[in-house]
């Protein structure tokens, strides 16, 4: 399957340019206004008490800007960042070493944390409660426990996926926050704060017709700013025009409503091949070519949202919205 170009992964372009997009504070963070106010309070708190700020667990779909976030809660608190995510951390050692690394105040950013295997879950109770951990020396009948002091730290873990966290390990973060979709508004300022990073002249019609087929997700806003941008200085004079970005965005095949080839490859499988019965997401990702995690993770969150489809006990069902998105006749028992 080729790349999408509302994924919510990265190209090599993408990382270059990608933080010089990203806000450095609060003051300059678009949206999520609750979270962003809340995390002012903890921040003022935590430094007029001199004291690391309290473990911080950001959550929602991808793209809506938890690293961001992260960055700027460091920025914030005026210390050091340390990235890494789930799945990269394979051992007990490597968390362990990740952990003693760390200096006083310091952030650690753990993106996909759901990721983590349970032993390496282990080593963070202690960690995140009385900042210490408990390292195994030796082997066999000799092995013995050792406990070292760490550093007091703030845990910033970052997931798309909530429920899959264990309750131990969801417990311990002090502040929990989720990240909402985006409106229109705030992508469309998001949209013209970018094109003025990257020296893109752009006007209000164009920067409001990227924002609707953004997907409520700044990422994706960027990342089609960047590509109506190409087409904008190759077929025209350079601008970004209401005419140009729906010139630009029908050629990438993002429809009006922010769907690509993928969703509707996704949607009208369960119209035609299973007829708008209940589907379960292992059938449909087998049929459309994807992985069920990314269904879940990337496609359904917005489609959700649309109101184009439901979970139900028995499985995936559409809408009379997605009929009529279609243009296609909706059965009498929807």
């Amino acid at each position: 399957m080729g790349e999408r170009i509302i994924a919510t992964g990265f190209k090599d372009e993408d990382f270059e340019l990608e933080p010089k997009l990203r806000p450095k504070n609060l003051e300059n963070y678009i949206g999520q206004d609750s979270v962003k106010n809340n995390l002012k309070v903890f921040i003022k708190a935590a430094l007029q008490r001199k004291e690391a700020l309290d473990h911080v667990l950001l959550y929602g779909p991808p793209g809506l800007g938890k690293t961001t976030l992260s960055n700027i809660i460091a920025e914030e608190m005026g210390v050091n960042i340390k990235t890494t995510s789930g799945p990269a951390i394979e051992r007990p050692g490597d968390m362990a070493a990740i952990l003693n690394s760390l200096e006083e105040g310091d952030i650690l950013f753990v993106d996909e944390i759901h990721r983590l295997n349970r032993m390496i879950e282990e080593i963070l109770y202690p960690a995140m409660e009385d900042f210490v951990i408990d390292i195994v020396i030796g082997k066999g009948a000799g092995a013995r426990s050792v406990r070292l002091d760490l550093p007091k730290f703030t845990l910033i873990g970052a997931t798309t996926r909530i429920g899959l966290l264990t309750a131990p390990l969801r417990d311990r973060f002090g502040v929990i926050q989720r990240l909402e979709p985006y409106n229109v508004n705030d992508l469309k300022t998001i949209i013209k704060r970018s094109a003025g990073v990257l020296d893109v002249g752009i006007d209000d019609g164009g920067a409001e017709e990227i924002a609707r087929r953004s997907r409520g997700t700044p990422r994706i806003a960027n990342r089609l700013l960047k590509r109506v941008r190409d087409f904008a200085q190759v077929k025209y004079n350079g601008e970004v025009t209401l005419e140009v970005a729906k010139h630009a965005l029908d050629m990438l095949d993002i429809d009006k409503a922010g769907l690509d080839t993928t969703d509707r490859k996704m949607l009208l499988a369960m119209i035609e091949k299973f007829g708008g019965r209940p589907v379960g997401v292992e059938t449909l990702a087998a049929y459309i070519g994807e992985e069920a995690e990314t269904i879940e993770d990337v496609y359904e969150p917005y489609l959700i949202q649309l109101g184009y489809i439901q979970r139900t006990p028995r499985g995936r069902v559409l809408t009379r919205l997605c009929y009529n998105h279609f243009g296609i006749a909706c059965p009498d028992n929807i």
